[in-house]
């Protein structure tokens, strides 16, 4: 339900905080239509149209330079494999810096803007969690029983889907090869009888034993959704998540990317590409479509801002690491220690501070969030190419947070050190 007064945010950040684009650089872009949802949890109300440039002191210590964040991001846009990005970053659990950057499209001049939609790709994974565990807190399903009890279409070696559990599931721990069976699901077979067929893998582990990344396997979870409360995975997790925590232009279907007022196209370098439903058709392990604000949203509930919504006992539960998982082959993922997996979650530790995080990537798109959960400070991205320079900007905001030096982390060389000009000098790690 949309109000017809006037409004001004109230998501735990000072309403005067929003400014306009080029007065103040850590404020909010303009809100698009899409962020025009009812009222949501805990004094949240959606967005106005208006800005408001008058900036204002925060509540806690201000750590990142906004200035010098939205340099980086500048000189990463004019990258060639970049089209498009939007940036949210929360510090003290208040949405302090949404923004976007780049086109829709490349080769035209339609802007990314706040309202911009994307895919998450795998960032879905944290939705499913989210929507199991809140089923688990309201008596629905048990996390600790075997998928076989509410009777879905997975079967895996040695008829192990009578001994893997819904946390097993959510945490990767089904005892099969890595991301088994994508390909089917890339070439357009049916999730369900692609599920029946993981019966014919030779196991990998015991069940629960060790982690290896599923999609096709996770998205069972959706299954289950549906059998415990009769209705659809994308009306539930509507009704559950999205709805309260206002993410308007949230939705888990590919109708729901392209009906947006303005949405991201997916492109391979600078060429723009078809979407395809391949992982549409498992939406609980990738199915998600958002604006940056509204994955701003999504954050700051993970950092327990909406506990109406997510728990603090739930949240402590999907963020507890539960299986240890191999490093990345990048620098990033070398400079994040003690990596584990929870449930739709990844656990690290960095600079000494325990984090949670994810990435995703369909075709034509990427996404991560990365967040301190004791601080409330962290930043969500999401981009409509396959570029993997952005990855490197999540150390780089965590650097600021953390009063590190200044590392160089996306590989853009020396950039302006703020908005007001000068330069900074890559330090290597």
């Amino acid at each position: 339900m949309t109000s017809t007064r006037s409004r001004r945010w109230t998501f735990g950040l000072p309403a005067a905080m929003m400014c306009a684009a080029g007065a103040v650089l850590y404020g909010f872009a303009q809100a698009g239509p899409s962020q025009a949802a009812g009222d949501g949890p805990d004094g949240f109300e959606p967005a106005s149209s208006a800005l408001i440039a008058d900036p204002i002191a925060f509540d806690g210590p201000q750590r990142v330079d906004y200035g010098r964040l939205d340099a980086r991001l500048q000189h990463l846009m004019r990258s060639k494999d970049m089209v498009g990005l939007g940036v949210a970053v929360i510090e003290n659990g208040q949405i302090r810096f949404v923004k976007g950057y780049g086109v829709t499209a490349a080769g035209t001049g339609d802007p990314v803007t706040t309202g911009t939609v994307f895919r998450w790709a795998s960032l879905s994974k944290g939705v499913a969690s989210a929507l199991v565990n809140r089923l688990a807190d309201e008596g629905k399903l048990s996390l600790d029983a075997p998928v076989t009890q509410y009777q879905t279409s997975l079967r895996l070696p040695g008829g192990n889907e009578g001994r893997v559990t819904v946390a097993d599931l959510l945490s990767h721990r089904t005892g099969i090869v890595r991301n088994a069976y994508d390909d089917k699901l890339e070439a357009g077979q049916d999730p369900t009888l692609i599920r029946g067929m993981l019966a014919g893998l030779s196991p990998y582990c015991a069940p629960s034993t060790c982690y290896t990344y599923q999609n096709v396997a996770f998205d069972t979870s959706a299954e289950i959704v549906q059998r415990v409360t009769g209705k659809p995975y994308g009306v539930l997790v509507r009704e559950k998540i999205f709805g309260p925590l206002g993410m308007a232009s949230a939705s888990t279907d590919r109708a729901g990317l392209q009906s947006a007022v303005s949405w991201a196209r997916p492109h391979v370098g600078q060429r723009t590409i078809e979407v395809n439903d391949n992982y549409y058709r498992v939406p609980a392990a990738g199915g998600v479509n958002s604006s940056i604000f509204d994955l701003a949203k999504w954050m700051r509930a993970q950092m327990g801002g909406a506990p109406g919504v997510l728990s603090a006992k739930l949240l402590d539960r999907v963020h507890a690491p539960v299986v240890a998982t191999p490093h990345g082959g990048g620098r990033v993922d070398y400079a994040l220690k003690n990596a584990h997996y929870a449930m739709g979650w990844r656990d690290y530790s960095y600079a000494g501070h325990p984090i949670v995080g994810h990435r995703g990537a369909v075709n034509g798109y990427r996404s991560l969030i990365l967040f301190d959960p004791v601080k409330k400070a962290g930043i969500a991205m999401l981009w409509n190419s396959q570029s993997n320079k952005p990855v490197g900007i999540q150390l780089e905001l965590m650097d600021m947070l953390y009063q590190q030096p200044f590392t160089d982390w996306a590989d853009l060389g020396n950039v302006p050190a703020s908005g007001a000009g000068g330069t900074m000098t890559a330090s290597a790690r």
